[in-house]
């Protein structure tokens, strides 16, 4: 089996650089973390700095920087939150349209990644896919990690549950 996982390695990776440099005509010359962050707000508006930089991996001075970044762009508002002493993250309307175009540029360069599949050839990766998405981790806050550039509606699509919903605990709704 060591040519199936090396295989996977290489395309996997190949997928990775072709997402990470934006090659697609909606290309938004945005970074990798402001492209996630964009993204993850668009799913999970109203969230904390802090919270977004637990989603992508960030530390306290570089989740604070980035949300600096965005907001001087005019992509993320500041909001007062719960409490005087924390922020609630908001999508500007330019931030949200933004997020759409990142994520029309990864539809596209993932539908040309499976283009060459037959639709039966299609259906059998997809159901693959989940059931590999779904053991990444049993942990909610790591499933956001790697959903942080997930296209959510196309996730659910004709009804499915996210591969990773099983991380959430019972009663809440899905931040997966």
């Amino acid at each position: 089996m060591a040519r199936l996982e090396n295989l996977l390695g290489a395309h996997s990776l190949a997928l990775a650089d072709r997402l990470l440099a934006g090659d697609e005509p909606a290309g938004t010359g945005a970074s990798s973390s402001e492209s996630a962050a964009l993204v993850t707000l668009l799913a999970h508006p109203g969230r904390t700095v802090g919270w977004l930089g637990g989603v992508l991996g960030l530390t306290t001075s570089g989740v604070t920087r980035l949300v600096e970044r965005l907001v001087g762009a005019g992509l993320v508002e500041r909001n007062t939150g719960r409490d005087a002493r924390s922020r609630q993250l908001e999508l500007s309307p330019a931030g949200a349209a933004r997020a759409e175009s990142i994520l029309a540029g990864r539809r596209a360069t993932l539908s040309r990644a499976v283009a060459a599949l037959s639709p039966s050839e299609r259906v059998a990766l997809e159901s693959m896919l989940a059931k590999m998405v779904g053991g990444v981790t049993d942990d909610e806050f790591a499933a956001l990690h790697v959903c942080r550039l997930c296209d959510r509606p196309a996730c659910r699509d004709r009804g499915r549950a996210c591969p990773l919903q099983h991380t959430v605990p019972a009663g809440q709704a899905s931040d997966a």
